[in-house]
């Protein structure tokens, strides 16, 4: 499917320099920009559809839209898309056939740890940008972070070390983990320890489930059995609904803090207000926030007939930003692009101004939310109560601890 919005114009022949960054391959000159093609590579079929999918098509052409209505720009702007099913070598595919021989400037979406650790490699070999919006990866900015890959919407240290400090602090000490077996999972699981021990809790085991797990009973029951009194589930999507309204069909809901470490707006509609009231959840956007989230989300939701995920106004946000830098340096090839994405604040409809740090990932404020009961919750997808806003320097690990070879330590 593509998707095309077009401004014709007089273009820019402003002329910048390419070598922004040592670390990026450039030519002598940047080309003027007279055509930018955004690829949003996505799963439409798969585990993370609800989360991403669909969803982040639309919410990549609102961005296009919002900048050409907003800016004028003297380029033309197309939107191709495609479903990577969840597999990365589906997902490298296509991304080297969008590169090669259609053109594609940027990479978005790519949902999915191998997805986007795949994506990321190829974005570093054909010196093209990836933004990845929808991965919670925390090597992406540490030992896998690439010059050409971009850490939008969350990290796994920022949701689950905040949930599971958040939940540990409100009482429940003990913790048992039931976690998906895949790196995202295990990641989770590593961070939300963290949050316990620094909540002053402690963990007393885990278990591990396969992906797209249907059958969480044996994994519940040691959970049970642990005397835990905070279950956490170190998984997303599907696995996550599943998992939470198992653990409610053995009666735990009220008597063991059911605690999912990565949990989104779309999850928690799938659970219902009777099953997740009470639960922290850890997000970097809620379509409710302010005027201006409940603005924009609302145009969405017209196209939708749902709320937007935090991923999918993380791609809006990366999107835009993009194209900001795209004008700004009056050409699309990456060295000066990616200089301008650095030096201009990341700000929007969606998001509070931010920055992009020297390891490639937004520094971003994240919010911590309380599942309303039913009967607080006073129209629809009114879900969430804010406890408290996390800056992005407590949310996020310091620079300092990172692995990323572009941090000069």
């Amino acid at each position: 499917m593509t998707f095309a919005k077009t401004l014709r114009g007089a273009a820019s022949c402003l002329a910048v320099a390419a070598a922004a960054l040592a670390a990026v391959p450039s030519a002598q000159a940047a080309t003027p920009v007279k055509e930018v093609k955004i690829g949003v590579l996505t799963d439409m079929s798969s585990i993370y559809s609800d989360l991403v999918g669909p969803g982040s098509v639309a919410a990549a052409q609102m961005a296009i839209d919002d900048f050409i209505a907003a800016e004028k720009p003297g380029f033309t702007i197309s939107l191709v898309s495609a479903d990577h099913t969840s597999k990365a070598d589906v997902a490298s595919s296509i991304a080297r056939k969008w590169i090669d021989e259609q053109g594609v400037d940027v990479l978005t979406d790519v949902a999915g740890a191998s997805v986007t650790l795949a994506v990321s490699n190829i974005g570093a070999e054909k010196n093209k940008l990836v933004l990845a919006t929808a991965s919670g990866q925390n090597s992406l900015s540490s030992e896998d972070c690439k010059p050409t890959t971009l850490h939008w919407s969350y990290n796994t240290r920022s949701v689950a070390a905040t949930t599971a400090k958040a939940v540990t602090m409100d009482g429940a000490k003990s913790w048992y983990f039931v976690t998906a077996d895949y790196a995202g999972g295990r990641s989770l699981e590593e961070d939300a320890t963290k949050g316990v021990l620094a909540g002053g809790g402690k963990v007393l085991g885990s278990v591990k489930h396969p992906f797209n797990n249907s059958d969480f009973s044996s994994q519940i029951l040691m959970g049970q059995s642990s005397g835990a009194t905070a279950i956490g589930f170190g998984n997303s999507g599907p696995d996550t609904i599943n998992a939470v309204k198992q653990a409610n069909e053995y009666g735990l809901n009220g008597k063991v803090a059911l605690t999912p470490l990565l949990a989104m707006i779309t999850d928690i509609d799938a659970m219902g207000l009777d099953m997740a009231k009470g639960m922290y959840v850890t997000e970097s956007f809620y379509w409710d926030l302010n005027d201006q989230t409940r603005a924009w989300s609302k145009r969405f939701f017209e196209q939708r007939k749902k709320m937007p995920t935090m991923v999918q106004a993380g791609l809006y946000s990366g999107v835009m930003h993009y194209l900001k830098a795209v004008k700004a340096a009056g050409s699309s090839d990456t060295a000066p692009v990616l200089a301008k994405m650095k030096e201009l604040p990341v700000s929007d409809a969606v998001t509070k101004t931010s920055h992009l740090r020297a390891d490639n990932i937004v520094l971003r404020d994240m919010y911590l939310f309380k599942v309303k009961a039913p009967s607080e919750s006073k129209y629809a997808w009114d879900y969430y109560k804010l406890e408290k806003t996390v800056p992005g320097e407590e949310a996020f690990a310091p620079l300092s601890e990172s692995k990323c070879p572009l941090v000069k330590k």
